[in-house]
């Protein structure tokens, strides 16, 4: 019994650190902090808004867009945010999920998802860009990129 015990954990610790080499990607869930990185980096900010657990849309969306070699590359040289907005409590804290509202309150007021807001190392917005299509075509998520680096 020792030995199936051990083993199912070598083999869970194994696919969890392969699952986090394949994520190259740094998300930060602190719009501040990712702020302070910026202007240390002098890299823009992107903020991504999504409904993990219930927005169709940005699940397509981080599988076709998000998780793309072509993202990835272009990633170095942002800084990363996601600000989450699920409906299971369970997923986030409380105090992330109040910080998220408020984050959502100033730069999704809508309340529109997904949506992608770029800050340059300033704070300023210098864009945004809402939604997905159901085609699954990331042209003009990779146009608005190209646009804001």
């Amino acid at each position: 019994m020792k030995r199936v015990i051990i083993l199912a954990l070598f083999f869970i610790t194994t696919i969890a650190t392969a699952q986090m080499k394949n994520n190259k990607l740094n998300w930060h869930t602190n719009l501040e902090e990712a702020q302070d990185i910026s202007k240390q980096e002098d890299k823009p900010v992107l903020i991504y808004f999504t409904g993990s657990d219930w927005c169709a849309p940005c699940k397509k969306l981080k599988e076709d867009f998000f998780e793309s070699p072509e993202f990835i590359d272009k990633a170095e040289n942002l800084v990363l945010v996601v600000i989450d907005y699920p409906r299971r409590v369970e997923i986030l804290s409380q105090e992330q999920l109040d910080y998220n509202k408020s984050i959502i309150a100033k730069y999704n007021k809508q309340q529109t998802f997904p949506k992608i807001v770029m800050l340059n190392p300033n704070g300023k917005e210098v864009g945004r860009i809402s939604g997905y299509s159901p085609s699954r075509e990331t042209k003009g998520h990779f146009e608005f990129l190209n646009t804001h680096l």
